[in-house]
């Protein structure tokens, strides 16, 4: 039974071809959305092993930041910026959870995840998530809870307000732009708390600054913050 399915699946491959979401190569029969030499080649930061990191430095003075690390690098034409152009902008929901599992391994049983209670994705605006039809931070989150086995929870914090888009904007005009645009609808789910904040990327740190801003104010929290990718500016 198993080599008539291989014979389907060939059948089907020459039909309609799995290609490499990050370098559009043919995908081998046991490769799902990632080939395996993107997998070794995308560049990994290491920052959730280094306390004092370049994530880590963007809230310095800004808000209280536990820990901070990305998981790649957002660079012109890398794969990393593929992968995430294909899920937020081509609607390729799997990438998330996959790419949340992946970042979930490197993460495990290290001192980066050590305490943590909580993963909550940074909220997009429900008319924003009505457009795409998803939150890509939700399904990266859920990716990471899988394999970390830390619960994923999406309705602790909401975005109140829309805010113009970021690109081209000023770290000032940044955050300016999302301040104030989060708030907190369970607060007596996170009293006392480690929470991870989790982004697709993260540019400036204003937006899970203002995010992190908010749960600060409920008692006894310690926030957390990791994404993707970072574009270092």
């Amino acid at each position: 039974m198993s080599y008539l399915y291989d014979l389907w699946d060939d059948f089907i491959s020459l039909l309609y071809p799995r290609l490499c979401y990050a370098c559009g190569n043919e995908l081998l029969r046991s490769e799902r959305l990632i080939c395996t030499e993107c997998c070794i080649l995308i560049p990994v930061t290491g920052y959730h092993l280094v306390e004092d990191n370049p994530v880590a430095r963007l809230f310095w003075g800004r808000c209280r930041i536990e820990r901070a690390a990305a998981y790649s690098f957002y660079n012109k034409d890398s794969r990393i910026r593929k992968l995430i152009h294909n899920l937020k902008y081509k609607g390729i929901k799997e990438i998330g959870p996959e790419m949340g599992r992946i970042y979930g391994l490197s993460l495990q049983d290290t001192a980066f995840i050590n305490g943590i209670d909580i993963i909550i994705p940074v909220p997009l605006h429900p008319s924003k998530k009505r457009i795409r039809g998803f939150n890509q931070s939700e399904l990266i989150a859920a990716g990471l809870s899988e394999v970390t086995g830390i619960p994923s929870d999406t309705g602790i914090v909401a975005r109140t307000a829309r805010s113009a888009t970021q690109t081209k904007r000023s770290r000032y005009e940044r955050w300016v732009n999302v301040e104030g645009i989060f708030t907190v609808e369970r607060p007596d789910l996170i009293a006392g708390k480690h929470l991870l904040l989790i982004d697709d990327v993260i540019t400036t740190g204003s937006t899970m600054e203002s995010c992190a801003v908010e749960l600060l104010k409920t008692e006894g929290v310690k926030v957390s913050v990791a994404s993707l990718a970072v574009a270092l500016v």
